[in-house]
């Protein structure tokens, strides 16, 4: 009978609880980036749909004090692949990798993270489920300059069409 014995750490070989990180997960591309063809209520054509590295490196073109949301991530997206459109689903999935994949980078001392701060929602909303939610990324836009603002529940960004970045 073979024994089996317990150690303090874990496997260097295996994931903690066989999970991937963030960072693993925005690194697998599953087979993407794939072009399928539109429903009628999308439009004609072509839809992309993205890769997770293709939304993160989008992201991460945004420079301090300038803004993006997903509708202008899925615009750059469609015409890097010469599409009618880029899938909203996966946008929105992917960019929510990526804003904790750069968290956990942070938290693992890197500097250099992706600014998932500044990718807003359509119409200017801050994400919530962005890492620190609404407190954290507000924190964060104001420290750059930008003027948050509450509507009833949600929060938006002030003027955000002014200072949207040219992906």
């Amino acid at each position: 009978m073979k024994s089996k014995m317990k150690t303090d750490r874990p496997s260097a070989a295996k994931p903690l609880r066989g999970k991937k990180t963030w960072r693993e997960k925005l690194q697998d591309d599953k087979d993407l980036p794939k072009l399928v063809a539109c429903r009628e209520k999308d439009g004609n054509g072509m839809m992309v749909i993205p890769a997770p590295r293709q939304v993160d490196a989008l992201m991460k073109r945004v420079p301090r004090g300038a803004l993006t949301t997903i509708d202008n991530l899925r615009t750059a997206l469609a015409m890097q692949h010469d599409a009618a459109t880029a899938c909203p689903i996966t946008t929105g999935i992917f960019a929510w990798m990526a804003a904790y994949a750069a968290d956990e980078a942070s938290e693992a001392g890197e500097s250099k993270i992706t600014p998932y701060w500044r990718t807003l929602k359509s119409g200017g909303e801050i994400n919530p489920k962005y890492p620190g939610g609404i407190a954290a990324v507000s924190a964060r836009l104001q420290a750059e300059g930008h003027e948050v603002v509450q509507r009833r529940k949600r929060f938006f960004v002030r003027d955000f069409e002014q200072q949207l970045a040219r992906l």
